[in-house]
């Protein structure tokens, strides 16, 4: 195996033309903080818009960023150089790859609040932490010295 030591990722969509407008501003200086001082690598593709209809035939606009298949690809991928997997969501969509990971002799850790997650993937990894219930700051006591 290779070791990365550490290595983090964080995959997100930005808006676009025609998706909601927020400041990009503090979310870019936030992805250049991750970057610069935390040494995240920053996964970014463009936030998608979908019109579909209700019963009534009125609109209903749902935007996603659908990043689920590039995270799973990278974890696979990349399986031999890492032995503990963690994940910050959810989203019971993610049990396969948790599956697969643990199966592979890897560890998986889950952060998630105990309002979205899914119990399935909070009983499917090794190890589910409420991140309404982290009380220190884990990043910046580390990094402001």
């Amino acid at each position: 195996m290779t070791p990365w030591s550490s290595r983090y990722f964080i995959y997100t969509a930005y808006p676009t033309d025609g998706t909601r407008g927020y400041e990009l501003g503090a979310q870019h200086g936030f992805f250049v903080f991750l970057n610069k001082k935390l040494g995240f690598k920053i996964i970014k593709k463009p936030l998608k818009r979908i019109v579909t209809r209700n019963v009534d035939n009125k609109p209903i606009i749902i935007e996603k960023g659908n990043m689920d298949v590039e995270i799973t690809i990278d974890a696979v991928h990349n399986i031999t150089k890492y032995d503990i997997a963690v994940f910050f969501t959810g989203d019971s969509d993610f049990l396969s790859l948790v599956t697969y990971i643990r199966s592979s002799e890897k560890k998986v850790h889950v952060f998630s609040s105990r309002h979205n997650i899914s119990s399935e993937l909070r009983t499917g990894s090794n190890g589910y932490i409420d991140i309404l219930k982290i009380e220190e700051d884990i990043w910046r006591n580390k990094f402001e010295k």
